[in-house]
């Protein structure tokens, strides 16, 4: 399957978790503890995209020029959008605890995993920093994964 339409079936399995888990009432949390880490992945979310800049967004993995990113919350994970995602659908799916929310954020997680990876061979053939950028920061949750 070529790069981009995999990431285009990987950014519909992501749509597909969050609907999913809003038509079922699980996507947000009802607990503090779970809306603590909705609010923190928002603002994580909203860093990143203010430190990424005026680049736009792209439905098939598709790196834009300009310079590879490496402040901001991009200086502790390589993927602040989609760890955000990520962080956001699991508070809801955890403080829910049922079936079906693990399900629809199992999707969003399957989603984001494929579009990270299809985005890095990318970004490694078009920034040759990326490589050692790569080896000392990590995918989605800094200092673990």
């Amino acid at each position: 399957m070529p790069l981009r339409l995999g990431s285009v079936l990987a950014f519909a399995l992501m749509v597909a978790g969050i609907v999913w888990m809003y038509w079922q009432r699980v996507l947000l949390a009802r607990s503090v503890a779970g809306m603590t880490v909705q609010v923190a992945a928002v603002l994580l979310m909203v860093w990143a995209r203010i430190t990424f800049g005026r680049r736009s967004f792209h439905a098939a993995a598709n790196p834009t020029s300009g310079g590879l990113v490496t402040t901001g919350p991009y200086a502790w994970v390589r993927h602040p959008i989609y760890a955000a995602a990520i962080y956001f659908v699991w508070a809801g799916a955890l403080d829910h605890r049922t079936a079906v929310a693990v399900a629809g954020a199992a999707l969003l997680t399957m989603g984001a995993v494929g579009r990270m990876l299809a985005e890095e061979r990318l970004l490694v053939a078009m920034y040759p920093g990326y490589t050692g950028y790569k080896a000392r920061t990590q995918r989605i949750v800094p200092f673990v994964v």
